[in-house]
């Protein structure tokens, strides 16, 4: 399916061989969100410390060979990286299917099938992270992403009770199967669709760690890309674990039942949904790189209020505003992240935002725990908040943050 100019669709007016594409790509994030969660299940059968090296399995390999992987997709294509991706994982998920139907699931193998999805993880990611630049304007980009990321939100919140009747009826075998038949889907897509332009492989390849290198150089030396990262790192490190982890210690240190915790969930969802809808409609609400900063300046608004919150309802105002703010900063900083990177490294820059992302959640989520430990949760939640206002409102002090385009918020 080759892409024109004029190849559009009724969503935002995107192209058609994109929404093909997302198509294909929430299909297989509903595959993940089942396969991940009969992973989890069958590994907590054999207690906390095999569910926890099961984990680490998908986790360790996928954050030291992202920025290889990053490399490997701007050398051969990144649509052959993803072809050859889900071939493999194809071909994986119909072993582990028969493999856990015969043996069930014992420890090696649950240990061995992450290893295996970490190690893919590492390559697929930073390529298909960089194929909406490959499919879509620069100036469809916020639209494009909003539209991913709403798909990608309603795929999280069916994903796990899906996995769970697939599992109670099927087990580990099940859900590989269903991981198998959404990879094969996604291939035939891959197969058929065409990005608008890919970037001709370097005349003079170096090495693999050079190239991986050389990605890292360019993020964190480009007057855009720097304080973008930062901005991301900090979203990742203290905003992200807020609901997963601090909202749990928050609640049961001030007494709030299961059920008004789920529903302080829910409105940080129902907030950072009405913007992602808003940018799918209307398009960026402004100069992406602002509004990125000033989306972490509201969320870090939100979180203070959360610490402060006195009761449920409190606490739920204050969710509704780090969704509106989380939602704010997701949708335009993605885009611009995208839109303002080198043609010639798409998929390294990805590859590094996915290891800022990596890193800074995975340290900053045992830093808060231990810190919670100590101090407590409110006051915890109140330092996240400090912290993230701080950032965003140094963000909004950036000039080439500040002034940075799509070139879909020039009006």
């Amino acid at each position: 399916m080759d892409d024109t100019d004029g190849d559009s669709d009724g969503a935002a007016g995107l192209p058609r061989s994109y929404l093909v594409w997302l198509s294909g790509i929430l299909a297989s994030l509903a595959g993940n969100a089942v396969f991940y969660f009969a992973l989890g299940w069958a590994a907590s059968a054999h207690g906390g410390a095999v569910a926890g090296l099961a984990l680490t399995a998908v986790t360790l390999p996928r954050v030291l060979l992202l920025l290889i992987g990053g490399a490997v997709s701007d050398r051969v294509s990144a649509r052959r990286v993803l072809i050859a991706g889900d071939a493999a994982m194809l071909v994986f998920s119909l072993i582990l299917a028969a493999v856990a139907y015969h043996m069930g699931a014992p420890p090696v193998l649950l240990i061995a099938a992450g290893v295996v999805v970490g190690i893919a993880d590492a390559f697929y990611l930073p390529a298909s992270g960089s194929m909406p630049r490959r499919l879509v304007p620069k100036e469809q980009l916020p639209r494009a992403l909003s539209l991913r990321q709403i798909g990608g939100q309603v795929i999280n919140m069916g994903g796990g009770p899906l996995g769970g009747v697939l599992v109670g009826l099927a087990g580990l075998a099940g859900a590989s199967l269903v991981n198998a038949v959404t990879f094969a889907l996604v291939l035939v897509v891959l197969v058929a669709i065409r990005p608008r332009h890919e970037v001709p492989p370097p005349a003079k390849a170096g090495s693999l760690l050079k190239d991986a290198a050389d990605g890292v150089r360019i993020g964190f030396s480009h007057p855009v890309l720097r304080p973008g990262l930062l901005l991301v790192g900090v979203a990742s490190g203290f905003l992200l674990p807020i609901l997963p982890l601090m909202l749990p210690l928050l609640a049961r240190e001030e007494h709030w039942g299961a059920g008004a915790t789920g529903l302080v969930v829910g409105a940080q969802g129902i907030g950072m949904v009405a913007i992602t809808l808003a940018v799918l409609r209307r398009g960026p609400l402004g100069r992406p790189g602002l509004m990125s900063a000033l989306g972490l300046v509201i969320a870090g608004l939100g979180v203070l209020g959360l610490g402060l919150a006195s009761g449920t309802l409190a606490a739920t105002t204050a969710a509704t505003v780090i969704g509106l703010g989380n939602g704010l900063f997701s949708a335009h900083i993605a885009p611009l992240v995208l839109a303002v990177t080198p043609e010639t490294h798409l998929s390294r820059i990805q590859a590094v935002l996915v290891l800022v992302q990596s890193v800074a959640l995975l340290l900053m989520n045992n830093v808060l725990g231990n810190l919670a430990g100590v101090g407590g949760a409110a006051v915890t939640v109140v330092v996240c908040a400090v912290v993230i206002i701080g950032i965003g409102l140094l963000g909004t002090v950036s000039k080439p943050l500040r002034k940075a385009s799509t070139g879909a918020d020039a009006a």
